[in-house]
């Protein structure tokens, strides 16, 4: 049974920063290509990042680049987040999510084979 627990979320304030966690476990994690999505109410999900199998490769939502980085340890099969400057707008419940053969290419942000239950982020102004 696939198993995918996210922590680190939180609320700050706007221009802190937050580093999520997801630990991963029922798959072969280094198979699988990461992504942190996040969904806001009254918004659409949105794919915020991917990292790929071997972490060489990363795609960002254009909302994001410059202050979110995705970054993997294969040997603890986790899967973070950094965030920085963080700003209200990035107030969602941000779920990672694993993806086969996705190489962080073309509709990364669309699909997902497996995802967490999420956690929160909470930003004020």
């Amino acid at each position: 049974q696939v198993q995918m627990a996210e922590s680190g979320g939180g609320l700050v304030q706007a221009g802190e920063s937050l580093r999520l966690s997801c630990t991963v476990s029922g798959l072969i994690f280094d198979d699988y290509d990461m992504v942190w999505f996040r969904e806001a109410p009254g918004k659409e999900r949105e794919g915020v990042s991917c990292i790929s199998w071997s972490g060489v490769s990363t795609a960002y939502a254009d909302s994001v680049k410059g202050r979110f980085t995705s970054s993997r340890d294969n040997a603890k099969n986790t899967l973070y987040l950094q965030m920085n400057n963080l700003k209200p707008e990035d107030t969602a419940m941000y779920y990672c999510a694993a993806q086969k053969y996705s190489y962080c290419s073309g509709s990364w942000s669309q699909w997902y084979n497996y995802r967490g239950q999420g956690t929160q982020v909470t930003v004020s102004s």
